[in-house]
């Protein structure tokens, strides 16, 4: 009997790439700016917090490059791009983490309350979209990820009005996106997580919370945060080469009934 040689993690490795992670000073940002850095990638972190994000980056191996700013500034974000450009000149993967939430009935919120989540969880994604997509077309492989959330999909039975309208926006921009770049080979794809412990949901210590995520998901538990690792990772690397506008759900099952 013949065996193969090939090995089947190899498409999985990012040796020589470069990932830009947003939001990548705590939760999601942090751990997945591991997992790329884990698989060879170099990467380029931000986010406000300079200090966390030192940390995050203390962790990491390589020389992580560390860009602290708001990007609901459109200048940081412009910024932020041509820091990468100078010190790179490239971009392979683009993974945008960084979002917050709103709460509570849409009539008694004010104005600000709403657009500033769009902000961040909608506008920021696409307009770096818009500004890395030279740097994204210039080599092969190039993959967007863009963190969406499963109430872009379905309503959570409470508030975040503006939540929903910017994990909404995000998941069908995604698909627009990889419609427009497809023939350019580059790979624009989102995940849609259901609760997962990060500071946002208040890394879900909330025993009601808790009792309610088990009651409605299929498999019955809590997640853990290495639980989005593999969906990060696949989507990010050549072993996703032939997945592009897909919206990865990652709920334990909360959408599946």
């Amino acid at each position: 009997m013949s065996t193969s040689t090939t090995d089947p993690t190899a498409p999985f490795q990012l040796h020589g790439r470069l990932a830009l992670v947003t939001g990548a000073s705590s939760g999601l940002g942090a751990r997945t700016a591991a997992t790329l850095s884990g698989a060879g990638a170099d990467v380029v972190l931000t986010a406000r917090d300079p200090e966390r994000l030192q940390q995050t980056a203390s962790g990491l191996s390589g020389s992580p490059l560390v860009i602290p700013g708001d990007l609901r500034d459109p200048a940081f974000r412009a910024e932020l791009v041509d820091a990468i450009t100078a010190h790179h000149g490239h971009l392979d993967v683009l993974v945008n983490c960084a979002g917050t939430c709103d709460s509570g009935a849409l009539e008694s919120q004010v104005l600000p309350e709403v657009t500033e989540i769009i902000e961040l969880d909608l506008v920021a994604p696409i307009d770096l979209c818009r500004l890395t997509a030279r740097l994204l077309r210039q080599r092969p492989g190039g993959s967007v990820i863009n963190i969406a959330s499963i109430f872009g999909q379905i309503s959570s039975g409470g508030g975040m009005a503006g939540y929903h309208a910017a994990k909404g926006g995000l998941i069908t921009f995604t698909r627009h996106l990889a419609e427009q770049w497809g023939a350019r080979g580059v790979r624009v794809n989102a995940i849609a997580p259901g609760f997962f412990p990060t500071p946002l949901t208040g890394e879900l210590a909330d025993p009601d919370q808790r009792r309610r995520i088990i009651g409605r998901t299929l498999l019955k538990r809590i997640p853990g945060l290495q639980e989005l690792e593999g969906p990060v990772l696949f989507l990010a690397s050549d072993a996703s080469s032939y997945v592009t506008g897909h919206v990865l759900t990652v709920d334990g099952g909360w959408t599946a009934c």
